[in-house]
């Protein structure tokens, strides 16, 4: 089972990280918001996306896009995201409990900037019901994750 994957992972890694395993869904960012009780945006989606011939795992805020022109610019490509069989395979995780702990592949990951907003922010642990609160500081020194600018915020859509 992925959370297991993930709480071993973390058991290694992080073992102060306390997995939130709740009775209700945490599979989309509107439902983890709900369950968690915070802001939609406090949710850190994490997109399987391939660039080339490379796949990333991207971590970005709940209510933020990919920007397909600053992929470009950052990566010298646009981004395809995965589809859910092969984000399966690749991560471990099914599509609703992706994050970037215990996978089953060792893949690049990027925290997008739009993060850095928050104090705590609360990606998905592995299953379709669990999430950690964690720094988003923390999130990147955990994963060797890198800090990019690819995606753009609710706010910046409407100009």
């Amino acid at each position: 089972m992925a959370v297991e994957d993930v709480r071993r992972w973390l058991e290694r890694h992080a073992p102060d990280l306390t997995i939130i395993e709740a009775e209700t869904s945490t599979a989309s960012v509107a439902e983890a918001a709900a369950t968690l009780g915070v802001e939609p945006a406090r949710i850190a989606k994490t997109l399987a996306i391939r660039l080339k011939e490379e796949v990333v795992l991207l971590v970005t805020r709940g209510d933020a896009r990919l920007d397909n022109a600053k992929t470009k610019a950052t990566f010298g490509t646009r981004p395809r995201m995965l589809d859910a069989a092969e984000t399966l395979a690749l991560t471990g995780h099914a599509v609703g409990g992706v994050c970037p702990f215990g996978l089953a592949t060792e893949l690049p990951v990027c925290c997008d900037r739009s993060l850095e907003d928050f104090a705590t922010v609360f990606p998905a642990a592995g299953s379709l019901n669990s999430a950690v609160e964690i720094s988003p500081a923390r999130l990147v020194a955990l994963t060797g994750a890198r800090w990019v600018d690819i995606c753009r915020l609710p706010e910046s859509e409407e100009a």
